[in-house]
């Protein structure tokens, strides 16, 4: 294992910094978790913070069916869905987001600013992100209450972001620990690992793998650090077990 105050290996051995952390909010607790994650992150790199929420217009889109309906999760009571109660759902979900941002930096010398749009949640946020973010990510979002499955928006941003995208776990409390990457033969390009990932974690630990099933059994129970993947790893191991990332109990780093 690389010992903790060892630069990760790069391409040319330079440093690379982070210029803003962006945090995808939606109210859920899966989110808010991540933005506290997101918050240290910035606050320990000096780096700015943005918070983004998008109003998701494909959804106001199925609201002007005649036939679209709600159900209530507990309920089970069946309630017309207009435009006008979904715009009311959405100022009450925003309202909240601006006060959970204001509680997370709240005594932090961090800026920090909440940036709204409009339109499909995916090609808005990947259109904020820039090669020099880090992306923060809930692993669950507004459909928490229905478990932790990785929707297609979390599966999109993941593998199409142009930055590294950082998959919080709200399920598990954080603890220090190695970074594990897996040490195959075709992970060994010439793809620097970003210098802050040291802020969150003790050195790096390899993982002799190479398919889902033996990363999630050998992963099972871990409980302190987090496990970093190169996309082109993800993906194959997506399409083996498009739940991986959810039975992985770990943070985990997505990096290009």
């Amino acid at each position: 294992m690389m010992k903790p105050d060892t630069p990760p290996p790069g391409n040319d051995g330079t440093i690379l910094e982070i210029a803003r952390v962006l945090a995808l909010l939606d109210a859920s607790r899966h989110s808010l978790a991540a933005l506290a994650a997101a918050v240290n992150l910035a606050s320990s790199r000096q780096a700015e913070l943005v918070a983004v929420y998008v109003e998701d217009l494909d959804l106001l889109s199925c609201a002007a069916f005649p036939f679209s309906c709600e159900i209530g999760a507990q309920s089970g009571v069946t309630r017309p869905l207009t435009v006008d109660t979904l715009e009311a759902t959405i100022a009450r979900q925003l309202q909240r987001v601006h006060q959970a941002l204001e509680r997370a930096v709240a005594g932090r010398e961090l800026r920090h600013r909440l940036e709204v749009s409009r339109g499909p949640v995916a090609g808005e946020a990947l259109a904020k992100a820039g090669p020099e973010d880090v992306l923060v990510l809930g692993k669950a979002g507004t459909t928490e209450r229905w478990g932790t499955r990785l929707g297609s928006t979390s599966r999109r941003l993941i593998l199409e972001a142009p930055c590294t995208v950082l998959l919080w776990d709200e399920r598990h409390p954080f603890r220090r620990g190695p970074l594990r990457m897996l040490s195959r033969e075709q992970s060994s390009g010439a793809q620097a690992i970003p210098d802050w990932l040291t802020t969150l974690f003790d050195g790096f630990s390899p993982l002799p793998i190479r398919h889902a099933r033996e990363l999630e059994n050998q992963l099972a129970h871990a409980d302190a650090g987090g496990l970093l993947l190169h996309r082109a790893e993800l993906a194959q191991l997506l399409n083996e077990d498009p739940e991986l990332l959810a039975n992985v109990p770990l943070p985990i780093v997505v990096v290009a």
